[in-house]
């Protein structure tokens, strides 16, 4: 097949036997099938127009899928950029095209994300015509993974099915998930999340070296459908490496760190439930992490020696690694506020 644009070819996944009963989705860059469907339905519908300024804020992969997003289908992109978007990603974003800007500097996640959002509402006041994407609220974001829900279904035909991987927005595992439970409604959800993070109530526990914003929040998502969920894991920064640096030592695959850490939390689940595939979401590669945790590899923990802490509440979970069954719950009403 020949592309008509590179974001097409980008966005298709390839699937890699780990194990007899793990193998990971790797994506080269996950967003791009979420922007890709996203830009498109917003323009079929007329809420968006070409040329006009698509605008929102981003921790790393979502502000590159959306650049190529809008590259491809003739609209404007603004950024307004983590601290933790690296100098590699930033000029890729300007060459595309894409107007960025970059937060204060800040270690506090809460803070460098409210900050961003404050910033976005800042510039749709001054620019009303812009279009804020929304990528955490905006459920546009989650049709793209319908076509990707489609070819899983398709390679494991029978198999009873498991998908592991982090909540981020929820965008991702809830449209696989939704989508796959169509036809299966046996297929379960295994969620990652960083210590830190507001979605699944360990925004008390703090991780000083947290640097996996992708898969975790300080604020309210709206995308995020807590009752697809069976069964949560936390993991440090440590673990998370951990995972990231045995996936590539043992496998030869060079991915991210919330890859690692749904590696991690994939193994123990296949322990757990020998009779299932697993199926592992690996968001993007490890090109941006080389120096925060790949040139740590010899800190690295060896996957073999470590499991979870086995809690019953989200008040009983403690670092480094704690794992809880969800049951498809609904979102508690003290977690909610609204979207930002």
């Amino acid at each position: 097949m020949i592309h008509p644009h590179i974001a097409d070819a980008l966005k298709v996944p390839d699937l890699v036997r780990l194990t007899d009963g793990l193998v990971l989705l790797r994506f080269e860059s996950m967003k791009v099938y979420s922007a890709l469907a996203a830009v498109r339905r917003l323009l079929e519908r007329g809420t968006v127009r070409p040329g006009q300024t698509l605008i929102d804020s981003s921790s790393g992969i979502y502000a590159y899928a959306l650049a190529l997003a809008c590259h491809r289908y003739g609209t404007r992109c603004h950024i307004v950029a983590s601290t933790t978007v690296d100098a590699t990603t930033h000029a890729q974003l300007e060459i595309l095209g894409a107007t960025v800007e970059q937060v204060a500097p800040s270690r506090d996640l809460e803070l460098d994300q409210k900050r961003r959002v404050r910033r976005v509402r800042e510039l749709l006041a001054e620019h009303p015509d812009w279009h804020w994407m929304r990528q955490y609220h905006d459920d546009v974001h989650c049709l793209g993974y319908h076509e990707v829900a489609d070819r899983i279904a398709a390679a494991f035909p029978g198999r009873a099915l498991t998908v592991v991987g982090g909540v981020g927005s929820g965008a991702s595992t809830g449209g696989l998930v939704d989508r796959l439970r169509a036809s299966d409604p046996s297929v379960r959800l295994v969620g990652v999340q960083p210590f830190g993070s507001i979605t699944f109530g360990s925004q008390d526990h703090h991780d000083p070296e947290a640097i996996i914003a992708g898969i975790g929040s300080s604020i309210v998502f709206d995308n995020v459908r807590h009752h697809l969920y069976d069964t949560l894991h936390w993991l440090d920064f440590t673990h998370a490496m951990s995972g990231s640096v045995a996936l590539l030592r043992e496998h030869a695959v060079f991915a991210g760190l919330s890859t690692g850490a749904g590696y991690l939390a994939a193994t123990h689940e296949a322990r757990c439930h020998p009779d299932r595939l697993h199926l592992v979401i690996g968001a993007d590669t490890g090109h941006r992490y080389v120096d925060r945790v790949f040139a740590r590899h010899a800190q690295a923990l060896d996957p073999a020696a470590l499991k979870p802490a086995e809690v019953t509440t989200p008040e009983e979970m403690t670092m480094p690694w704690s794992t809880m069954p969800w049951r498809r719950a609904a979102c508690p009403p003290r977690w909610k506020e609204p979207a930002a």
